[in-house]
């Protein structure tokens, strides 16, 4: 796999995903991702369990009504959608942090069918490209102690562990940081088992 990164307006390619902005009819998808207990554990206070399509709904109908780059800064949410399938395979995000704002988050939630194939890396590589190519000079991922997957992705994107911290969201987390300089130093290639 190469870092080859296409931006065009909102969209954002590589080889094998397309994040895009949502659309009420990914509801299904991100219930997927946001229904599972497996990946829901890890997100809350930020983001809760979703129960239902109703209620996966709404939050998508959020959104939407918050469109990409609302605060100023290169920040929105969109789907990572598997090019080949065509299949929402999870949920990419690049959000101001809690409290202050001043940092931007970089996320990345897949739905437990995609997991093991190097994409949340992918994912996480091209919204930095994205963040990077609208004036940001660095993101920060920040992951829960035990999220091991959320660490090996921070990492394999080259982003490098500088603590931890209970600044956001009031929970003791590992916080990584890519600067724009560091971009594409990373070795993106799936190792044999990532889960």
């Amino acid at each position: 796999m190469t870092h080859e990164v296409t931006i065009v307006g909102s969209t954002i390619s590589t080889p094998r995903l397309r994040l895009r902005p949502w659309h009420q009819d990914d509801a299904a998808g991100a219930l997927d991702i946001y229904g599972s207990s497996e990946v829901s554990r890890w997100l809350a206070p930020a983001m809760d369990h979703v129960n239902d399509l109703d209620q996966m709904r709404a939050v998508i109908t959020g959104w939407i009504a918050a469109p990409l780059g609302s605060e100023g800064r290169p920040s929105g949410r969109w789907v990572i959608e598997e090019t080949e399938s065509g299949r929402v395979a999870g949920s990419g995000q690049i959000l101001p942090l809690p409290p202050e704002g001043d940092d931007l988050e970089l996320g990345y939630q897949l739905a437990p069918w995609a997991w093991g194939r190097g994409l949340a890396a992918e994912a996480g590589h091209a919204l930095a490209h994205y963040a990077f190519s609208n004036g940001e000079e660095e993101v920060f991922a920040v992951v829960r102690p035990k999220n091991e997957r959320g660490t090996r992705a921070a990492r394999r994107i080259g982003m490098e562990w500088v603590g931890e911290t209970d600044k956001y969201y009031d929970l003791r987390l590992q916080v990584f940081r890519l600067r724009k300089g560091d971009l594409d130093t990373s070795a993106l290639e799936p190792g044999a088992v990532e889960r």
